[in-house]
Parts: C-alpha cells; structure tokens; sequence
C-alpha cells in the first residue's frame, strides 16, 4: 500500500495555545505533516526553537523588531522571516500550504484568515474572532463550506455530530460551557476578582484572553455568533447549557427529537488532531474518557444576569452588521486592561455595553467597514477604561 502524502501546514499563531498544541500533534505524527509556515506575535525565542525542530521554508512576527532579533539569529538560507500582518498574511496564502491552523488570538487574526480563505486553503478555524467580526465575509470567501474545519471543541463536537446529517434537519444545536471559575461566586464579590483568579480555569489550559473570556461566558457568547455562521442556523436554534465536567463537548437535537452529543476528555490534542486528518482519524497516547469514574454529568442553564456578557453577545448578534464586530473589539480592550489590573472584573460587560450603546451598526458590505467598527470601538472602550 502506498504511503499517504504528508500534508503540508502553516500554523497562524504558532507560540501561542493551539499553536503549541498543533505542533504537538505534528510532533506526534511526522509522517502525516510537514510544517512549511509558521507566525507569531512577538515571541521569537520560541519561533526560533520552532523553526530549528520543524524546518518551515517562511515565518513572520506581527512585531519587526522581534522580527530583526530572529534574523540576527538565523543564518539567512535557513529560513525567510518577514515582518507585519503582511508577513503573516503571506505565509496564510503560501502556496506549499495546503492547509492553515488559524490560531491567532482576537482581531489580529482577520486579515491572515480571510486571505487564505480567498486563497483556497482548507482553514482549520481556530479564531473564532473572525467570524464574530466579518462572518458575512469569512462565509463569502469560501465558495466551499467544506474548506472550513472548526477546532473549537464546541464547534468541532457538531461538526462531528452532523457528520452525513442534512443540516435542514437541525432542530437546535446546544453548546456547552463549564461555567468557568466563578459559577459558585456571588456577582458581589465580582469586584475582587483579580487575574491570577480568572485565568485559574477548572478545566482547560486555555491562553489568558480566552481564559478570562470563559470566566465571564462571553467566549460562548463568541461561539454563539460562530456557530451561526458556521452551520447556517438562525440564533434561535442556538442554546447555551452549563456543563460543568466538560466531558460533553456539545449537541445537536434534529427534528425528529434524536439527541446526538460528541463526547471526550478536556484536551485541545483531539479536536485539533481531528481538523488537521480529516476525514479521518489519527491514534493518540491521551487517556480514554473513564465514564464510570465521572459516574455524573450535569446541565443546567446559564445566568444571564450573573453573567451578563453572554447576554450582550445574543444582542449583538441580532442586531447584526458591524454590532458583533463593536463587542468583539470592546470585549479584547477591557480583558486587556482587567489582565493589566486597570479595571475590575466586574466592570468588564459594563464597558462593553456602553461601547455597543453608542454604536449604530452598519451593514458589512467590506473589509473597510468592519475595520473602522473595530477601530472606532477600541478609541471608544480605551477612553472608558482610562
């Protein structure tokens, strides 16, 4: 039997979470993947282990100077390094790539995302940002839907949920959330939270945004909006159930009251590892989900008083046009200042509303359009939070 062809990768935000976690399933399996690109931020002592281990011909860091430190370092045959979001959206599109991990964290992944949609890539989606920010365009740089592969736990648990299902047959797609840290807390003693308490997830190692992003629900809120353009559902078809044990990564109920849920252990190894070979499936050395050990799985709905971002993203998304890219970017400015102690945990779903109650939205007809919804929301929250 002849050997499969390695499918060659480039991994958008390679330093950070995913991208680590990519790495380690390429790692794991170098007989399936070669690595040809990969981007960071500005952490180049990490880029530059990467590039030594995994020999990708092109990279690129958002940050130049931490660009002109790797070149310093690097003999200039080894590997080309360029600089920028025009770096990063040059190894997106690059055309060894036949695949690209798009795992940059927030707004900053946009651009590089929707190139290489444009560019015919098969997309594993790691950045739900994008879509919550320009869905309408991510969906209309696609001509094919099966180009987009969620890695999301949540959002890969119903992609393989309707796996030979008709997606007309959706009756609601359930997601689940553990809740965070604070779902026992009393929203009174909000105010105190400090950083090093949100960023303590009960079940997940997650970077800091998304993290904090868990503690206050509005990453299930994101992954509301996601959702919706991932599957083509209305947002009435879309409920949010707390799940603490993150065992059930999400469901789907069709019309004829059939339940089907995609279960597993909490590592982001699985949904990762299962984007990067699909259609198929790829052995690991993870631990087996041990059911009679949980013997437990609870559900309960989510407070949306107690967490009000979650609230707000349900809004946003009804209201539609750049209003889902206004809570995105108010959302990423506020987290910021709280991880920098600047502003309250409590006060974090209040500025993001005043941002989203002095915002008209506007019909997303360009890149230009949701750009300057960004930006204006960002000089909005910034001013808030100062």
């Amino acid at each position: 039997m002849a050997a499969t062809p390695r499918r060659a990768i480039a991994v958008l935000g390679s330093t950070g979470s995913i991208g680590t976690s990519t790495l380690n399933v390429i790692r794991d399996h170098p007989d399936r993947f070669t690595v040809v690109g990969l981007t960071a931020g500005s952490n180049d002592e990490l880029l530059e282990r990467q590039v030594a281990e995994f020999g990708p011909r092109l990279v690129a860091l958002r940050d130049p100077e931490a660009a002109e430190r790797l070149r310093r370092r690097l003999p200039p045959a080894s590997v080309e390094i360029l600089a920028g979001v025009e770096g990063i959206t040059k190894v997106a599109v690059m055309p060894e790539a036949e695949q690209v991990m798009a795992a940059i964290v927030g707004a900053a992944g946009l651009l590089p995302t929707l190139a290489a949609l444009e560019a015919k890539k098969t997309v594993a989606f790691a950045n739900k940002e994008t879509l919550v920010m320009a869905g309408e365009l991510m969906a209309g740089a696609s001509a094919d839907p099966s180009r987009i592969i969620p890695v999301d736990s949540e959002h890969s648990a119903i992609f393989q949920c309707l796996a030979g299902e008709q997606r007309s047959s959706i009756r609601r797609i359930l997601l689940t959330a553990s809740g965070g840290p604070f779902l026992d807390r009393p929203p009174e003693k909000f105010a105190s939270v400090t950083p090093a308490e949100a960023l303590r997830h009960p079940n997940w190692t997650m970077g800091a945004k998304i993290t904090v992003d868990s503690a206050t629900l509005m990453n299930k809120g994101l992954e509301v909006i996601e959702a919706r353009w991932l599957f083509g559902v209305s947002l009435e078809q879309i409920d949010v159930l707390i799940h603490r044990q993150s065992i059930v990564h999400s469901l789907v109920e069709f019309h004829d009251g059939a339940v089907i849920a995609q279960l597993g252990i909490a590592d982001m190894r699985v949904p990762i590892a299962y984007a990067l070979s699909y259609p198929q499936r790829l052995p690991n050395r993870l631990p087996s989900l041990d059911l009679a050990a949980l013997q437990t799985l609870t559900f309960e709905p989510p407070d949306v008083e107690k967490f009000p971002c979650l609230r707000l993203a349900y809004e946003a998304a009804r209201l539609g046009g750049t209003m889902p890219t206004v809570l995105n970017a108010a959302n990423e400015v506020a987290v910021g200042a709280f991880l920098e102690q600047r502003l309250p945990f409590s006060e974090i779903p209040k500025s993001i509303e005043k941002t989203m109650a002095a915002h008209t939205a506007k019909p997303v007809t360009d890149l230009e359009t949701v750009l300057a919804a960004d930006a204006w929301a960002r000089r909005v929250t910034a001013s808030l939070v100062s």
